[in-house]
């Protein structure tokens, strides 16, 4: 198989909250559905069954005014430091969110791996955009509940 860093993408975000903050914003369904996705798009959210093997089943609804149906399994939670999906439906992929405790906050390392470099290659200039824009709703949405707090 090729090496994992030649058919993903991978960033940081360090957002100024708790690990446990961070987490309550990725196991909420009803905040997941305010951050998920690039910018412009919103969510339904049909199904969130939040814990290994459960299924998570949207529709993301694109600013270009199309629906795009989505369905994810989670393979790998760990409160307050991990978060794993794989997706099922059109391109496959597992999308794998570690929170490392940091000074300032919580750094968010994001990593979406595809099956092979080829379909990681075609998708890399548009997914690179849509993870960076995701991890900022996501921060955002974090930001807002521990205000709200």
């Amino acid at each position: 198989m090729e090496p994992v860093e030649s058919r993903s993408d991978a960033r940081n975000k360090l957002i100024p909250a708790s690990p446990a903050e961070v987490f309550a914003a990725m196991s909420d369904p009803a905040r997941v559905a305010r951050w998920w996705g690039p910018a412009g798009f919103t969510n339904t959210i049909h199904r969130y069954e939040f814990t290994p093997g459960g299924s998570w089943l949207l529709t993301m609804h694109g600013p270009d005014g199309k629906d795009y149906p989505n369905e994810s399994r989670f393979t790998r939670i760990v409160p307050d430091q991990l978060f794993e999906i794989e997706h099922l439906n059109g391109h496959h992929f597992v999308l794998t969110l570690e929170l490392q405790p940091h000074a300032e906050g919580t750094n968010v390392m994001w990593r979406q791996t595809f099956d092979t470099v080829e379909h990681y290659k075609r998708l890399a200039g548009f997914v690179a955009t849509a993870n960076e824009q995701n991890l900022e709703r996501l921060a955002a949405e974090v930001v807002r509940g521990t205000s709200a707090a």
